[in-house]
Formats: structure tokens, sequence, C-alpha cells
């Protein structure tokens, strides 16, 4: 059976097959069969890489212990984006070594500091009235057009909104960051004719600008906190470069994902109406983490073996890659009562969607989790009648969970 599902050379990174859906029948197969299984790869299927591969990590058990394993398991060595595309140099990996996430202890923890300066209760709580008002007058403006792409028009817009606020860019550029980070992040979509390196370097341009006047002239901003010595603590403060990897792991994390999840949210809510109504009845706390779980933004990341080691019974080499594929994690029959079910209600959701626990947990996730209470609680007041117009359309990728356009209409 294993093998009728998954033909030799069958890769879950493949962005053909995510373009038309995650392959959950295949991962169901692993967990039970093959937890940890070697994915022999072509050339262009690794570019960057030095191997011929990598283990696919499909259970939610080894997930969670790699995940918290600094010992074992790296970030540093090879990254956590899993796929690049073709034309991927050896060097161009090592030039994103410079990103918090790719960051082992204790350069890792040292910047995480740093960066925690602008993550902390205080400062998201301070954001909550302000984006509340956003998405109410998002969703107000999406209802007064009747129709339209739920993704750009309304999905993305209060992360780019509040991705603006926070950085001290000026709403009016907040497009730029949109379509920045939807050309760095879609190399694998023929539909986007863009080179992902230029749209980075544009970027960390810009961010480099804003770092440069906050120096110059110093602000109540989190953008002065990350290039300033803070004054609690030993941490020290983001160079140019750090800062301007960061602002793109933001643009990533902080944008592509949460409009991804709300996107998924939405789709899940319209495929599932009683659900919806259950939410516009009841808003169950419950339902933020469901609907993170559900979606499941990004797929795989991965790390590399610091040194032999084993894992589930099979022995890993030090320098093996290890894709730790939370799309399989997040629905494991073994954690999980009735996975494929969407359940809002659903109270023992230990989902891994924001990396699993450890050094390398989502530092924004409060954030993400605000965001989508925020504008799921606006469309159940503005838009309870809310209707699809069209099949969804995916982004073909190999390790994002992504929807490209999704047409609806608002009542």
């Amino acid at each position: 059976m294993t093998e009728q599902l998954i033909p030799v050379g069958w890769d879950p990174t493949d962005p053909s097959i995510n373009e038309v859906a995650l392959p959950h029948e295949q991962f169901r197969a692993l967990r039970a069969t093959e937890p940890i299984r070697w994915i022999e790869q072509p050339p262009e299927a690794r570019a960057g890489f030095l191997d011929t591969g990598y283990w696919a990590c499909t259970r939610h058990a080894e997930v969670r212990q790699v995940s918290k394993d600094n010992e074992n398991w790296s970030t540093a060595e090879n990254g956590v984006i899993i796929r690049f595309a073709e034309d991927m140099t050896r060097d161009q990996v090592e030039v994103q070594r410079a990103m918090l996430i790719h960051h082992d202890p204790p350069e890792h923890t040292k910047m995480r500091g740093i960066v925690s300066r602008g993550f902390t209760p205080r400062a998201i709580a301070a954001l909550k009235d302000g984006l509340r008002e956003r998405a109410y007058k998002i969703v107000e403006e999406c209802v007064a057009k009747g129709s339209g792409d739920f993704v750009e028009d309304l999905a993305a817009e209060l992360p780019l909104q509040a991705i603006a606020d926070f950085l001290g860019v000026p709403q009016e550029d907040r497009k730029k960051i949109f379509e920045w980070s939807n050309q760095m992040m879609a190399y694998d979509d023929p539909e986007f004719d863009i080179d992902p390196a230029i749209a980075s370097m544009e970027l960390i341009a810009y961010f480099d600008a804003l770092a440069n006047d906050r120096r110059e002239n110093p602000q109540d901003d989190i953008v002065t906190k990350l290039i300033s010595v803070g004054k609690d603590d030993d941490h020290g403060s983001l160079t140019n470069d750090e800062f301007g990897f960061f602002v793109i792991l933001l643009a990533v994390a902080g944008n592509e994902t949460t409009r991804n999840a709300i996107s998924h949210g939405m789709h899940a809510f319209l495929q599932n109406p009683d659900q919806w109504q259950t939410w516009i009845d009841e808003r169950p706390d419950t339902m933020v983490d469901e609907v993170i779980r559900w979606a499941t933004p990004v797929t795989v990341f991965q790390r590399t073996a610091l040194q032999d080691t084993e894992l589930a019974g099979q022995a890993i080499k030090k320098g093996d890659r290890v894709g730790l594929f939370y799309a399989s994690a997040n629905f494991d029959e073994e954690v999980f009562d009735d996975p494929f079910t969407f359940n809002i209600k659903r109270e023992n959701n230990p989902h891994v969607a924001f990396g699993g626990h450890g050094a390398h947990y989502c530092i924004g996730a409060n954030l993400a989790r605000m965001e989508i209470k925020l504008i799921f609680d606006a469309l159940a007041d503005l838009a309870p009648d809310i209707q699809l117009d069209g099949e969804p359309r995916r982004l073909r990728s190999g390790w994002l969970n992504a929807i490209k356009e999704m047409q609806v209409k608002y009542s």
C-alpha cells in the first residue's frame, strides 16, 4: 500500500505536488510505516546543498524532539529552507546565515534577546486597539466593494499594516513590502516572473535606509530598539545587515504566514458552514489555534545533524539534513482526535505550526494569533454571509502552503 502511494522518486517538497494539495495520504502512510524516510533528490531539487537528499520526518513526536534538541541538530549548517530555486548556489545559502533563524545557540540566544525587545507582552498588547480598528476598516472596505480577491484585498492587509506600524514604515509603502515578500517566496511559481534575489536586495536596501535614519534620529519605535544597545540587557544591538535579514524574516513570518493562515482559515470556514456559524455565535478562544493547525502555512523546515545520531530507530549521519514536516505532524492521529475535521472548539491542540517548541519557536506567535482573532471577529460581525466565488488558486511552492487567489462575495 505504501509503495503504491509513494512511488520511487516521490518528494514532498516537489512544488508541483503542493500546487495541487498537501500530500496528506502519503504523509499518513509514512507516519504509520516509515516515519523517517530517505528522500533522494535530483540536482535541481537540492540546489545549494552539498548532499543528494534528506530524511523526511513526518510524526509529531520526532518533529518536536528535533525542534527542542540544539545539541544534535543545527539550523546554522544549512539553514531552515529545505528547497530553493533550481539555480541556487552554495554561496547564496551561506549568505543567509545572517538571518536569526539560521543561528544556533549561543549566537541565536543573543540575537533573539535583541529582537525580543519588540515582542514583549506589553509591546504586543499596545498594538491591539489600533489593529482592531484596522481590521474592521479593512473588512468594511471589502464589504463595500461587494466581492473580490480575499487574499490580496483582505487576508494580506492586516499583517501588512501591522508590520508597517511595527517598523515605522509609512502605510503607503506597505504594498512594496507585499510585492517584495511575494517575489522572494514565489520562485517556484512560473506565474511570478521575478528574481527573488533582487526582491530581497530591494527590501534590505529599503530598511537599511530606515535603520540609518533611526541611528541619526532615534524614535520610540521597534527599529530604534533593535539597532540601539539595550539599557536593560547585555545583548547589544543589531548591525544593519542583521537588521536587514531580520526584516526579511519578519516579512515572511509576519506577512506571508499570517496571510495564508487567514486565507486557509476562511476557506475552511466556508467549507464547514456549521463551524462558521459557531464562530459567529460563540467566538471560542480555541478558534485561532485550530485555524493555524489546519493551515500550517510553513509545511516544512529542516535541521542538519551535528553528529551521528538516531531518530525513531533510524540511524542519521553527521551532516545529514532532516525535513520536519509540520504539515504532517499537525494531522498526526496519535496526537489529534479526528485531525481531518476542522473543529474550532478543539481543546487538545499541541500543533507545531509555529516551528515546534524550542529555541526557534516563532517569536511573533502571539502577534499572529492576535491578528487572526481580530480579522475573524471583524468578518463575523460585518460579513457573516461571505461565500466563495470560485475555487482558490494555490501557490506552487516547495515549502509554503499558500493560497495566491480566492475570489469571494461578501453578501
